[in-house]
Formats: C-alpha cells, sequence, structure tokens
C-alpha cells in the first residue's frame, strides 16, 4: 500500500468528535476511493460503499432519492445486514458528482446523526453551483492530489527519518553532500518520468519499466480525455474541452506557456470569455492546475488576479514527461543541453505548491517580464516570488529582480530552484535545489517570508 499523507487526516477526522461529513475530492485515478476504502475499513466494524456512477449504469437504486427517508430504505434493502449504530458504521457516497442532490443531503445525514458518512468526487467547483441548497457548515472540503515528491520518495524505499533530515538541512538552509544532492535529483528526475498517479508508481515499482509505466499514463490520459466530457451534455463542449486538454503539452512548450483563446479553434477573434465553462470544467475535475497571471502583485494575490491570462499545467507531471518524450528517458534523466526541460520543470513545481496547499499565480507585466509563481506568505503579509530554472543559467532572473525592486510590493525575498547543489543568498534571493520544493510547504514559514 502506498504512503498517502491524506491518510492521517482521514483518520483523525473520523476518529474525533467532528460530526461534520468530509468530502475528498479530486481528479479520477489518484487514489481517492483506495484510501477512504483502507481506512474505513480498519475503523469501522461496519463499512458500507456505494459508488454512484456505477449505480448510475446499474440498477439505479439510489439515482431518485431525493429524502433521506427513502435512501435509509435503500440502504436497508440493500445493506442492512452491515448497518449497526452511530459510532461503529461508516458510508462511504462515492462519486457524488453523480448524483448532486446527495450534497444536499448531506446536511440532513449530518443531522440525523444515525451512521458516520464520507463521499468523494470530483467536479464538486461545478456540482455545488448548479445545486439548490448548499451544505454549508456540514462538510468539510479537502482537496487530495497525486502523490508528490515526498509521497513518491517513501515509496522508493525513503525512510520518514531521512526526509526529515533532509528537512532540517532545508529549514537551515543548508547544502546537501555531493553524493547525497546526486542521489536526489536522480530520484527527483525519475519522479518527472513516474509523476504521482498510484498506478504508475506501483508499476514503476514492480517493474521499472518505462514501457509499461507510460501504458499506464496513456491509459489514464485517454480515461481523461474522455473522461472530462462525461458529464457534459452539448457535443461542441465535449469537443472544446477534449481539445484544451490535449493542447496543454505543446502550448507549455510554447515561451508564454499560456492558454491563447485563438489558438483553441484556430480561429482568430474568439476571446477566453468564450471558454469559461470549458476551462471551469478542467480546472474543476482537477486533470489541470490553473495558475492565474498578475501584472500588479500585492497581497493577498486573489485580489489582483488578471482572470483573462492564465496557465495550465498537467495535474500530474509524469503525464506530461509521457506525451513529450514517449519511451525516451534520456531527456530526463541525462543533462542534455539541447533538450529544454523548463516545461516539465515548471509542471512539478506547480503541482508540488498545490499539493502542499498553495494557491498560484505567475508574475506577467509588460514592461518587466514574466516571473514563474507568485505564492502567498501568509507569515509576513507578503508574497514570495519563484523562479525555476532547468539548465544552467539558474542565475539569470531579470523579471525577478525588477518584480523585487518595487517598494510598493513589499516583497522580503525571492527563491530560486535549479539543478545546483548549493544553498546560498544572494541580494535577498534564496538560491536552492530544484528537490527542496518538497519542502515548500504553506502553513510553514518563517519570519523572513521565505519558506526554509
Amino acid at each position: 500500500m502506498l504512503y498517502r499523507k491524506i491518510e492521517q487526516e482521514i483518520k483523525a477526522h473520523l476518529k474525533s468528535d467532528s460530526d461534520k461529513i468530509l468530502v475528498i475530492e479530486g481528479a479520477r485515478q489518484i487514489g481517492k476511493s483506495y484510501i477512504i476504502r483502507e481506512v474505513g475499513r480498519r475503523l469501522f466494524k461496519n463499512y458500507i460503499e456505494i459508488n454512484f456512477v456505477l449505480d448510475d449504469e446499474g440498477e439505479q437504486l439510489y439515482k431518485n432519492i431525493h429524502t433521506k427517508e427513502n435512501f435509509y430504505l435503500a440502504l436497508g434493502m440493500k445493506h442492512g445486514g452491515k448497518l449497526g449504530e452511530y459510532d461503529d458504521t461508516l458510508v462511504f457516497l462515492d462519486e457524488i458528482q453523480q448524483y448532486p442532490q446527495y450534497l444536499t443531503l448531506l446536511k440532513f445525514f449530518r443531522e440525523d446523526h444515525r451512521f458516520h458518512f464520507i463521499a468523494s468526487g470530483n467536479l464538486l467547483g461545478v456540482t455545488l453551483k448548479k445545486t439548490t441548497s448548499i451544505p454549508i457548515g456540514s462538510i468539510i472540503r479537502k482537496r487530495m492530489t497525486p502523490l508528490d515528491f515526498e509521497e513518491f520518495t517513501i515509496a522508493n524505499g525513503m525512510r520518514k527519518a531521512v526526509i526529515e533530515m533532509f528537512r532540517l538541512k532545508y529549514n537551515v538552509k543548508e547544502s546537501l553532500t555531493e553524493e547525497l544532492h546526486n542521489y536526489m535529483l536522480n530520484m527527483f528526475r525519475r519522479y518527472l518520468l513516474v509523476g504521482g498517479m498510484p498506478d504508475a508508481v506501483n508499476e514503476y515499482l514492480a517493474s521499472h519499466n518505462i514501457v509499461k509505466v507510460r501504458e499506464v499514463q496513456e491509459n489514464i490520459r485517454s480515461l481523461y480525455g474522455d473522461g472530462a466530457t462525461k458529464y457534459e451534455n452539448d457535443y461542441h463542449k465535449k469537443l472544446l474541452v477534449r481539445r484544451i486538454y490535449e493542447m496543454i503539452p505543446s502550448q507549455m512548450e510554447n515561451k508564454k506557456k499560456r492558454i491563447v483563446a485563438k489558438d483553441i479553434r484556430d480561429k482568430k477573434g474568439d476571446r477566453f470569455e468564450q471558454y469559461q465553462d470549458e476551462f471551469e470544467y478542467l480546472i474543476s475535475s482537477g486533470i489541470t492546475l490553473c495558475v492565474h497571471a498578475i501584472s500588479n502583485p500585492r497581497y493577498p494575490l486573489t485580489e489582483s488576479v488578471h482572470k483573462n491570462l492564465l496557465k495550465l499545467y498537467m495535474n500530474d507531471v509524469g503525464m506530461l514527461t509521457s506525451q513529450l518524450y514517449h519511451h525516451n528517458i534520456r531527456p530526463i534523466m541525462e543533462d542534455i543541453r539541447s533538450i529544454n526541460l523548463g516545461s516539465v520543470y515548471e509542471n512539478v513545481v506547480a503541482q508540488e505548491l498545490y499539493a502542499h496547499g498553495h494557491q498560484c499565480f505567475y508574475y506577467d507585466n509588460r514592461n518587466n517580464g514574466e516571473v514563474d509563481f507568485l505564492v502567498d506568505d501568509y507569515n509576513s503579509l507578503s508574497i514570495l516570488p519563484i523562479e525555476v530554472k532547468s539548465g544552467k543559467d539558474y542565475a539569470v532572473y531579470s523579471a525577478l529582480g525588477k518584480l523585487m525592486s518595487i517598494p510598493d510590493y513589499h516583497i522580503n525575498g525571492g527563491l530560486v530552484l535549479s539543478n545546483e547543489r548549493e544553498v546560498f543568498t544572494k541580494d535577498k534571493v534564496t538560491y536552492m535545489p530544484i528537490y527542496y520544493i518538497m519542502f515548500v510547504d504553506k502553513n510553514k514559514t518563517s519570519e523572513s517570508g521565505i519558506y526554509f
């Protein structure tokens, strides 16, 4: 069983005195159902799992239910022998977005206090907007992501005590030895190839065969391409959603990397506003990560967003490298100067930042240029700009310098991530090896405003 940090959060909630219902949301194939099932079966004598997608494809027993009384009747008819009391019974409602009325019913399940409930699904942002009665105060929403780099290292046999040693060195801004640095960089490069989809990670651990790993990733990509359109009734929108999703890898190879509206249908005059629903669908489903542009960044960053400029990243870096390099591992594992890994490094940093709770933005200013990422620093009530460098020119960052020189933005420091081993600070910019992104946690900031 793969180690997932969210397991402890699920376990802690189910063992707590809170009667709110935990809802785990995220993309398909990231392990939501598996981890809830494992925890639920361990903690509760009576465990019942209902997958609404399977129900909709089969007997549709739960499809037209709109009251808690009728739900309990159906539940008792199907699982009566497994139903006990509140303290020993957990009901898991999987793929809850398939039957949106159950999001409203969660409020009444909570008030009734008959059984413990937990739910999971994707597209919950879109589904809640269409829900007549949002169960505010009755649910806790928790986003799950593919395995992050730390979880990947643990899957590959690294002990948590070793990771804590690395975390300590990160906290005190200490470089690793050449041998440890090479080990971590090699592990990080393997993560770029494999990514964090549980099935891909398990295949890698079993075979170490890139062809088999890519087969898993291609199956998931096809599922996403089809599944991203599953809940749309408009055939035209289906094609647009799929088109945007499939153009992300090639778009990321462009200098600007952002989605340009006229490229979607190859039609001049198209505007971003025409595709609001399609973008929202891809983002809410969890299969893409959205990074909005900001030209005048001030804390908090959400107040400065330029909504019509955004970048979309893949939710998993292994899915990206599968599309870019297929079975060829040399661009990742070997330091080939002719290969620009900029899009890959940006994608993995976006993925890590989201996994660690950050909401990500990027700096785009016509006069000053572009900085890869901006995140809020809640400790200093300022912002942290992050530059990601995949090549040897890691000290070249004109836009970052210009951004930090503007007094009105009150930026305490910046961060540059690259393949270089040494950790040092110069002109308020701290340089760190790329694998240290695993420790840039939203909830662990220092008084300096840098995440060390």
